[in-house]
């Protein structure tokens, strides 16, 4: 069954964009057919596929409507995965992301900012679930400052919340935006660099959530149950 990721986050310039792509290039790389589908009506993923000259690897559409859900099935039958680059701010566009969705990925950057802004998206998935209750979500620490203890600092931060932060973080890096330009990814540019390592371990990581393998304790139980478990 293809396997359907979705990338969100209401707040702006978290960096969705930049992971949609390198998951959907990393499962490409990994010999799986993937469908990228552009949700964000700023088109910076398909700005991104028109600006690459080599072997695509991946398919790339635009789609930022709100029957996402209802087109994605038909649209899913060719490819292994489809990765959604979600809309900031377009509620409509970002219900029918998470509805079409297996797994829900909402990168965070390391700040109190994204931490507290969270609380949107938050709500919406909650209310979808009411619908769909198979749907995973997870945070991921986005840009996170190399060296630096904030990246932990969010991620216990971001407990509060019910959905698991991802062991796997991605650092903020030069080398993300310098082949954004040319249309290329870190995976193209070395596949041996640290952004490249990032990005493959947090493909395998969310391929591991995605076919239910319990990864790390994160989804060996749900994390009300951990939290009720460390009471007196």
């Amino acid at each position: 069954e293809n396997m359907i990721i979705s990338f969100l986050n209401q707040k702006g310039g978290v960096g969705k964009t930049t992971l949609a792509i390198h998951v959907a290039a990393a499962l490409a790389h990994d010999g799986k057919r993937v469908l990228l589908v552009d949700a964000d009506p700023q088109h910076s993923a398909l700005d991104w596929s028109e600006a690459r000259t080599e072997n695509t690897l991946l398919s790339v559409i635009g789609l930022p409507n709100k029957t996402l859900h209802k087109e994605i099935p038909n649209l899913a039958k060719d490819f292994d995965h489809v990765v959604i680059d979600g809309p900031p701010r377009v509620y409509d566009v970002a219900r029918s992301a998470i509805m079409a969705s297996n797994l829900v990925i909402i990168p965070i950057q390391p700040s109190p900012y994204d931490v507290w802004a969270a609380q949107e998206i938050i709500a919406l998935v909650e209310e979808a679930t009411v619908f769909k209750e198979s749907l995973k979500t997870a945070f991921v620490v986005n840009r996170r400052i190399a060296n630096t203890a904030i990246g932990r600092d969010v991620i216990t931060a971001l407990q509060s919340y019910k959905f698991p932060v991802l062991t796997s973080t991605v650092c903020q890096r030069v080398a993300f935006a310098e082949t954004a330009a040319k249309g290329q990814t870190v995976l193209d540019q070395d596949m041996n660099s640290l952004a490249s390592q990032e990005i493959i371990a947090l493909t395998k990581e969310i391929s591991e959530v995605l076919n239910h393998v319990e990864n790390s304790g994160v989804y060996d139980q749900p994390q009300e149950k951990q939290a009720g478990a460390a009471k007196p």
